[in-house]
């Protein structure tokens, strides 16, 4: 549930900038602008409509934020290399214990129970405009089914006359309806303009062309498409107070450029004959049940003000105008797609990791994970070829919990807080609910039983800045410690999916990282379980717990068998309480046993 919340409060947050972004634009450059360019800056408040169907990767976006990153915690890297330490001496005793769940609770600030009203409150009110868009689309039905067809021939061929003016090719049903007190134009599969019924008797046919106009301007435009989206729009964001402005402001440019596109039809005694046509429909809004899906020449008397101002003011546009409104509309233009492209990196680059192998075989491991969400990932060293259950929850990242510990001791070696050969942390006397925690522990019983407070001393003693670093130079996920130096593995900001697990323990194995070979070592020996003739098993669990459940499970680590490695990751997800590491390494040991490698 965070993470859904998370991104659409990132969504809004980013149409909320978007619509700021518009306003300061006109404001800054008013003058410089054309009514067009005006009315068309807005259509870039329905990018975020499409950030979730756009390729976004080809614009680098999320290498863009690795570069980011890159740059904030800039360090000379060692050279990178694949390093086999060979076999390690395990002729030491079995360390089971690392099968066994060691966790405590993390207690959310903000449980589900919180979200559960935000998200019934977003939903009603989604609920209350899908009805009225459900009434409205039954008043345009009235409308259609009560309309005549207008046959007067006069009426007719000025309308095709209008609409070659206009360059309008489309066949136009040309009705005259009951219900309505201003023309309206409504229809996008077939358009349709409705006139009120006694529009013949109480206008002239010059009347009647300066409504025509009007009318197919806003169907050349292609304004009845833009209201379906205005409307869509408003439904997602309706809470937001940004967004009822924006709409508002939008509908008076969209008349006010429409008035100009039929002014630039017209000779200087046009545009007077054209305001005062406007002026009679003046307070004739149509029905306000289907007004957001349709465009009229009516409007109340404010409006009509603005648009008559706007008439008398009107002069042409420049080509210096015209340029000016092209390259302001430009830059907006990069700037709202750089704005929505990062933000769909940001969210994207946090919650999945996108496999890019090929060598990959999807098999069906459910039979194993009764009762629970889980997925399973194995890597096969030696054939180089991944076998993943469930791809989209092996792509998912999710809290690494326990199983971070591997690295954070490794951490602690590189920058010599701990030695391979003094790694002993003093217990401070503080009772926790494991008694094996209540005593001083080495690197290998603090793995092993998983001692939270071991860790948290050492990634104090490492730092903030110099943890980033190190998680950054190794791609741990999405990087992310902001949730404090003692919680950010603990069921908060740090996340990584299985199939990543897998790949840092492939490196890790082989130092591709290019670490000090005795302190992988060191990692590699502290988790190590048990070894049977040619095999020997590696591993480390972790538990979420939440609220006092145990919501999330994992087992990772690598067999060595002969002259192969398998490396895998397996998760298990549920929310009753019983998704754990230890029930994880149980599921993980029946795979490894069935697939004859463990």
């Amino acid at each position: 549930m965070d993470a859904v919340i998370l991104r659409f409060l990132l969504s809004t947050v980013v149409v909320s900038l978007l619509i700021l972004a518009i306003l300061a634009t006109k404001k800054l450059f008013h003058s410089h602008m054309s009514k067009q360019t005006h009315y068309k800056i807005w259509l870039f408040l329905f990018m975020p409509l499409i950030s979730f169907i756009f390729p976004w990767d080809f614009l680098r976006c999320g290498e863009m934020l690795q570069y980011l990153k890159s740059f904030l915690f800039m360090k000379s890297d060692t050279t990178l290399n694949h390093e086999n330490l060979g076999k390690l001496d395990v002729s030491h005793s079995s360390n089971n214990d690392i099968l066994h769940n060691f966790t405590i609770s993390a207690n959310k600030s903000t449980p589900d129970i919180f979200y559960l009203p935000f998200m019934a409150f977003w939903i009603i009110g989604i609920a209350i405009f899908i009805g009225v868009t459900i009434y409205a689309n039954y008043k345009v039905q009235q409308i259609k089914k009560s309309a005549v067809t207008i046959k007067d021939e006069q009426i007719n061929e000025l309308l095709e006359k209008c609409k070659a003016v206009v360059g309008v090719k489309r066949k136009i049903i040309l009705q005259e309806s009951s219900l309505i007190s201003s023309p309206i134009t409504l229809g996008i599969m077939q358009p349709y303009i409705f006139l009120p019924t006694k529009t013949k008797v109480e206008f002239s046919l010059k009347d009647l062309k300066y409504v025509f106009l009007h009318e197919l301007s806003h169907q050349k435009s292609k304004d009845i498409v833009t209201n379906y989206a205005m409307w869509l729009f408003q439904i997602i964001y309706w809470f937001n107070p940004l967004t009822w402005l924006a709409l508002k402001r939008m509908r008076i440019d969209r008349e006010l450029a429409c008035d100009v596109a039929v002014l630039n039809l017209l000779d200087e005694r046009g545009y007077i004959e054209y305001g005062y046509t406007i002026i009679q429909f003046a307070d004739k809004k149509h029905n306000h049940a289907f007004g957001q899906f349709s465009s009229g020449i009516g409007g109340t008397k404010k409006q009509l003000k603005q648009r008559i101002q706007s008439i008398a003011n009107y002069s042409g546009d420049s080509h210096v105008l015209k340029w000016k409104g092209k390259i302001i509309y430009t830059i907006l233009g990069i700037v709202m797609l750089f704005l929505t492209s990062l933000s769909s990196a940001i969210a994207s680059t946090d919650n999945v990791y996108h496999l890019k192998e090929k060598n990959v075989k999807y098999e069906d491991l459910s039979a194993y994970f009764n009762g629970y969400r889980g997925s399973f990932v194995l890597y096969d060293a030696t054939e180089k070829q991944y076998q993943i259950f469930n791809r989209k929850l092996s792509e998912q990242r999710i809290s690494p919990d326990s199983t971070y510990k591997i690295y954070s001791g490794l951490f602690a070696l590189e920058t010599n807080v701990i030695s391979p050969n003094n790694n002993e942390q003093k217990w401070d006397g503080t009772i926790y609910p494991f008694k094996k925690w209540n005593e001083n522990q080495t690197i290998t019983t603090a793995l092993g039983n998983s001692v939270n407070w071991y860790f948290q001393n050492l990634d104090n003693k490492v730092g903030k800045k110099q943890l980033q670093y190190y998680f950054h130079k190794i791609k741990y996920g999405n990087e992310d410690l902001s949730g404090g130096i003692d919680n950010y593995w603990l069921e908060s900001s740090l996340k990584i999916s299985p199939i990543e697990q897998v790949q840092l323990l492939s490196k890790l194995d082989n130092n591709a990282f290019g670490f000090n070979k005795a302190n992988v070592r060191t990692i590699k020996k502290a988790i190590f379980i048990k070894g049977q003739k040619q095999k020997q098993l590696y591993g480390k669990t972790g538990t979420g717990t939440v609220n006092g459940k145990d919501i999330n499970g994992w087992f990772i680590g690598f067999v060595k068998k002969d002259n192969n490695t398998y490396y895998f990751a397996i998760n298990i997800q549920n929310n009753n309480g019983k998704a754990n590491g230890a029930k994880a390494a149980d599921i993980a040991k029946q795979i490894l046993h069935e697939k004859h490698i463990f």
